[in-house]
């Protein structure tokens, strides 16, 4: 237990520039003590102690803000920014390393028993406002930007944002961005002055430009071979 105490307050100075000390992360960071509820109110839980862990629960919830229903699933080094607002459901699954902010939902879309609520792999990392919904996954290693609203699966390392949620940069697509912005140097041209995640439609019509400027190139210096 006392490890466990100790891995999530590194995690708190690992991610929070504002943290200063231990005392201070133990007795002001309302993420670290939501954390520290879940983890005995899970054990509750699991020893179908359930009427105890749902009261325990809803204690954390009062001193916190956090909501956190003890039957939800939540790996190591999780970490919660801020915290307020967060309700996180009792079938979802958390891996490690996740980061999520104030605001977030992981919620269900149906009344059934059973899976209902959201998987997030490792190293997710979930916006401020953001709402998952349903019995989906968020692939490893995505991001998904404040107050987005996701109720589909994301592939590992997307990108997701807007209202329903849409991915706007995937795993897939690292060669081709690199492939853009050696074009865009070649002529002088930074098509990048802006994150490359912006859903921007001037900025998808110039990626489509440079990616046609790219075939071109290459064909020329396959004729130029020739």
């Amino acid at each position: 237990m006392l490890s466990t105490i100790k891995e999530e307050i590194d995690v708190i100075f690992e991610r929070d520039p504002a943290a200063r000390s231990v005392l201070e992360t133990i007795f002001t960071c309302p993420g670290f003590q939501a954390i520290l509820f879940h983890r005995f109110n899970h054990w509750l839980w699991k020893n179908k102690l359930y009427l105890l862990a749902r009261m325990a629960a809803h204690i954390a919830r009062f001193l916190t803000g956090i909501e956190i229903h003890p039957g939800a699933v939540i790996g190591r080094r999780f970490f919660i920014d801020h915290g307020m607002g967060i309700v996180i459901g009792e079938t979802s699954e958390i891996g490690d390393d996740v980061s999520i902010y104030h605001g977030v939902t992981l919620g269900g879309t149906t009344w059934n028993k059973g899976k209902r609520h959201p998987t997030l792999e490792d190293n997710v990392v979930i916006g401020a406002g953001a709402k998952i919904l349903g019995p989906i996954t968020i692939g490893e290693g995505s991001r998904v930007g404040c107050n987005a609203v996701v109720v589909k699966d994301t592939p590992p390392g997307a990108t997701v944002v807007g209202v329903p949620g849409h991915v706007v940069v995937k795993r897939d697509d690292e060669d081709k961005s690199a492939q853009r912005e050696a074009m865009a140097k070649r002529i002088g041209f930074d098509a990048y002055a802006e994150s490359k995640d912006m859903p921007d439609p001037i900025q998808n019509a110039l990626d489509s430009i440079l990616d046609h400027m790219h075939q071109v190139d290459k064909e020329l210096q396959e004729l130029k071979k020739k």
